[in-house]
């Protein structure tokens, strides 16, 4: 039995769908918070166990019989405390006497052990040493949090705002990020791997030709003087530091296929559906 963590969430979701492609629905179990959240996996024949990162006898339960725990980082914020759910998890998880565990964790977090990787370096040294056999799935930064359907504005005005000086970006899109966690999950061969999930590098000139060519009107890549708002202005630094220039070829390995191109994600994301 493959058991998922924090299944109800935009990724865990996007798992499920996977797996069910790969292996019988009864083989499948979703812990999460909140049990009236995950109806429809219920009615897909899909097993559901309540888990709660706050409350570690809940997980020890959800876990019970799982040959695969796929342990999903849980959304907190605080690295203390986001660390110590998932210490919970583990420990939870190494009493249920779960067979081994694939960790969603980020890139960086073998080595660094602050800012947005201080609690995953924290769960990849408690994963070690608790004995259990286990797989690293290091994500980098969701493609969704730079390609979105508020680039229609850039095809509509014909420009793109730039902020990151022009650096590399390795972002991966959740789609192919969850493909290759339910491969890791269903075949043999991984258990002990750290993977480095990357993206093939893109830049907002590459995205300004990609814009122009979905959206068939000429998009010009504009740079943007002031700091953007929120979260957007945090993550166009991090791509000026150079941050998220890092590559592999983890992803296209697992996935047994390119990843998916910057070309096919702008399409998607113009798409009238989308």
């Amino acid at each position: 039995m493959i058991v998922v963590s924090a299944a109800s969430g935009a990724f865990g979701r996007l798992v499920i769908d996977r797996l069910l492609e790969r292996c019988p629905a009864d083989q499948v179990t979703a812990a999460v918070r909140d049990p009236g959240k995950a109806a429809d996996l219920a009615d897909r024949g899909v097993t559901i166990r309540t888990a709660d990162y706050d409350v570690p006898k809940t997980l020890r339960t959800a876990f019970e019989g799982a040959s695969r725990l796929l342990l999903i980082s849980s959304p907190e914020l605080a690295p203390v405390r986001r660390a110590a759910q998932h210490r919970a998890a583990v420990d939870a998880a190494r009493d249920a006497e779960v067979g081994s565990i694939v960790y969603t964790s980020f890139l960086g977090a073998g080595t660094q052990a602050d800012g947005v990787t201080a609690a995953h370096h924290a769960t990849e040294r408690h994963l070690a040493a608790s004995g259990l056999p286990h797989t690293l799935l290091r994500h980098p930064f969701y493609s969704e949090a730079f390609l979105h359907p508020g680039l229609r504005d850039a095809v509509a005005s014909g420009e793109l705002a730039d902020g990151t000086g022009g650096r590399g970006i390795n972002t991966a899109l959740r789609r192919d990020l969850a493909e290759a966690a339910a491969r890791v999950l269903t075949e043999d061969g991984h258990l002990g791997r750290a993977y480095d999930f990357t993206g093939s590098l893109w830049t907002y000139e590459d995205l300004a030709h990609a814009l122009s060519r979905s959206g068939g009107r000429p998009v010009v890549r504009r740079d943007r003087p002031d700091r953007a708002p929120g979260a957007q202005g945090w993550l166009e630094e991090q791509v000026r530091s150079g941050a998220l220039e890092q590559q592999t070829g983890d992803l296209p390995q697992v996935l047994g296929r390119p990843a998916t191109t910057l070309d096919e994600a702008v399409a998607a994301v113009l798409a009238p559906h989308a």
